[in-house]
């Protein structure tokens, strides 16, 4: 790869690989709150199904509005508010009086997480160009396996062992891992630049040399094709598309499955 290009990679993907690592852990918390929060909720097998439903609603129908507000906002600004918004969402699922309003926050959930995934997608367009984004995503979405490695143990204590000041272990749950979710995006801020033309440590003529490869690698306007097209000319996309949904299918269910055992 060439250096320039593993340069951008260091400073950028640990940084992202670690919101992604909490993003997912708080996606997939409730998971271990089930053993004591469906009981002090009376939240049935089948209510906490819909939760987990209506968690990929909101994820479905705000990725694409979201991705316009990152577009109009800039990265640092849009994903900071998502992770505040999703931190407080997961922080305040601690304090649900009963089943409706734990509805309406896994939601809200989504809806905020929604963006972040497809939003460092098209923040690493700014940055790379299509020949290297490809394995530089394959590190990024490591985050993911890394998540269960870390998160399993981390939740199991917590359950187990954090009780205190009238709460519950599924409630301190909520709170200390959705807490992380706020301080990183606030650090977004200052440690996430929106476009390479805004940092310190890319010489001007590293800037140069990435604008000329950027332009190089794009396609003029006329040229893109529309999604349908683009699905109907590469049944690839339809097969790769089957795939990943049955990837998270079983990604999903097996994470909830081994919870519960």
């Amino acid at each position: 790869m060439n250096p320039l290009y593993i340069k951008i990679s260091r400073r950028l993907i640990p940084f992202l690989m670690l919101l992604y690592l909490v993003a997912f852990l708080d996606r997939v918390n409730i998971s271990f709150a089930k053993l004591t929060m469906n009981h002090d909720l009376k939240i049935g097998d089948d209510l906490f199904g819909l939760a987990a439903g209506i968690f990929f609603l909101g994820y479905f129908l705000f990725e694409v509005p979201s991705n316009l507000a990152l577009l109009k906002l800039g990265a640092r600004r849009w994903i900071m508010i998502l992770m505040i918004i999703w931190g407080v969402v997961s922080i305040a699922t601690a304090f649900v009086p009963g089943p409706a309003l734990y509805l309406v926050l896994r939601f809200l959930l989504g809806s905020a997480e929604a963006g972040f995934y497809p939003g460092v997608i098209l923040y690493l367009t700014f940055w790379l160009p299509p020949a290297v984004r490809s394995s530089v995503m394959a590190w990024f979405v490591t985050a993911i396996p890394l998540s269960n490695l870390i998160g399993a143990p981390v939740s199991n204590a917590i359950m187990l062992h954090v009780h205190g000041a009238g709460l519950h272990g599924w409630q301190w749950l909520f709170i200390l891992e959705g807490s992380p979710a706020i301080l990183l995006g606030l650090a977004v801020y200052f440690l996430l630049q929106d476009r390479p033309e805004e940092v310190s440590w890319l010489s001007a003529a590293e800037k140069q040399a990435l604008e000329n490869e950027l332009k190089a690698a794009a396609l003029p306007d006329r040229e893109y094709p529309s999604l349908l097209k683009t699905m109907a000319a590469q049944i690839s996309v339809l097969y790769w598309s089957l795939a990943y949904f049955f990837l998270m299918l079983v990604s999903t269910g097996s994470v909830s499955g081994f919870r519960q055992c």
